[in-house]
């Protein structure tokens, strides 16, 4: 089946995700966050991520994500947001795994990609410092993931130049931009605004990582 039929099923269920959010129907939102996660790992399939070992963790990498998307629907008790986050960094765990599999260079690229990752990282801790009470070190070791995330996806693309490690490099720095918004939500000013560019830029982020295996 075509891959496109599946990314427009996502980009539907992140519209009606927003329409749920911005009304505040739970109910509807438990209907369209799995559905949009759901689409993203059929896009990966519909791609072939089954018939090589680079797909096939770039597929569970999806999988761990999705798994997070769904711990973060209730807005709580907290246990739900940390076993999202554990999913989530499992997942970027994944990801680096399938950077490492296909071919990885620490060089320039990879530098830039750290230090831009590392930046970004270190202006949302301190900003958020006051508020991440109990969360400061799993929300630490977050970023350190995601930024070693974002350096191998740079390093990767580095050294398997091509389409293909360009999509996964936009996808990894996407999927490290729309954390802000969650962060922000989480732990400084919830306001729908967050999810408003957040969740069309992670779902368009985990798309890119579904086509590109």
């Amino acid at each position: 089946m075509n891959p496109a039929l599946f990314l427009l099923l996502c980009a539907a269920a992140v519209a009606g995700l927003l329409y749920a959010e911005h009304t505040g129907d739970m109910a509807a939102k438990r209907i369209f966050k799995p559905l949009a996660s759901l689409a993203f790992i059929l896009a990966a399939l519909a791609a072939g991520a089954l018939g090589t070992t680079f797909g096939q963790i770039i597929l569970a990498g999806l999988i761990l994500c999705a798994l997070g998307d769904v711990l973060l629907i209730p807005k709580s008790p907290s246990a739900f947001f940390l076993a999202g986050m554990g999913a989530f960094a499992a997942g970027h765990g994944a990801y680096i795994a399938a950077f490492a599999h296909g071919g990885l260079s620490l060089g320039t690229a990879a530098a830039v990609g750290l230090a831009g990752s590392g930046a970004l990282s270190i202006a949302l801790l301190t900003a958020l410092w006051k508020t991440l009470g109990a969360f400061r070190l799993p929300v630490i070791i977050y970023c350190v993931i995601i930024s070693v995330m974002v350096a191998a996806s740079f390093g990767h693309w580095s050294a398997e130049p091509g389409a293909q490690s360009l999509r996964l490099a936009l996808a990894a720095a996407g999927f490290a931009l729309s954390d802000v918004s969650v962060a922000r939500d989480r732990f400084g000013r919830e306001s729908f605004l967050n999810r408003l560019w957040g969740l069309p830029l992670y779902y368009g982020a985990q798309c890119l990582f579904a086509v590109s295996v």
